[in-house]
């Protein structure tokens, strides 16, 4: 679908819905009647992570009409600390957008928790990072305790990339430690040459 024609779909829905709202109306999401389909094919998650998944997704559903477009996501992806360029976002949304329609449905978004529950996700992608930051443990932190998971995951990753700073910052000081001990071993071996050298032009010259 066109940039054109995506944009002019999306504000026509958004008008339709703020229509419905003013109008005292409830507004059903479009994902709402293959719930049940959704909630039976994703055998390897339990019904509560599907139900906390659902929220998350609800949460940046901003539009309200049961998908993630590429500026949502963008916001997403802000909110939890891993902002990605726009190829990035585009990317993302590419990688599990099975009916091309450049955006994200709940049932893409559990194929996000699939994939990455498969190792099937590039490390250190933007997917694998929304994955890791809004994944929920129900066994550990209960459906009562999602959203302080939820931003305690954020301040997890805020930590790893800290200590992986540090580490990096270390092993590049190392590094440049062995090559200074390297360089000062290379100038003592030519001082030593040249000491040598001039020792024996001496001894001949005598």
């Amino acid at each position: 679908m066109p940039a054109d024609q995506e944009l002019s779909s999306i504000l026509n829905r958004r008008q339709q819905i703020n229509e419905a709202l003013d109008e005292g109306k409830e507004v059903t999401p479009q994902f709402k009647n293959v719930k049940k389909n959704i909630y039976s094919e994703f055998h390897e998650f339990s019904r509560r992570e599907k139900k906390e998944y659902e929220k998350t997704f609800n949460r940046f559903d901003e539009g309200r009409d049961g998908f993630l477009d590429l500026g949502e996501l963008k916001r997403m992806m802000e909110k939890l600390g891993a902002p990605q360029t726009h190829l990035g976002l585009k990317a993302m949304i590419k990688e599990v957008d099975e009916d091309g329609d450049n955006k994200i449905s709940f049932r893409e978004f559990l194929l996000i928790y699939r994939k990455a529950k498969a190792g099937e996700l590039v490390e250190e992608s933007g997917l694998s990072k929304l994955a890791m930051l809004t994944e929920i443990d129900v066994e550990e932190v209960g459906v009562g305790g999602a959203k302080n998971f939820f931003e305690a995951k954020i301040e997890e990753l805020k930590k790893t990339s800290k200590f992986e700073d540090e580490i990096r910052q270390e092993q590049e000081q190392r590094k440049r430690d062995e090559e200074e001990k390297a360089q000062r071993r290379i100038a003592f071996k030519q001082k030593a040459a040249l000491f040598q050298n001039g020792s024996v032009e001496t001894n001949g010259s005598t």
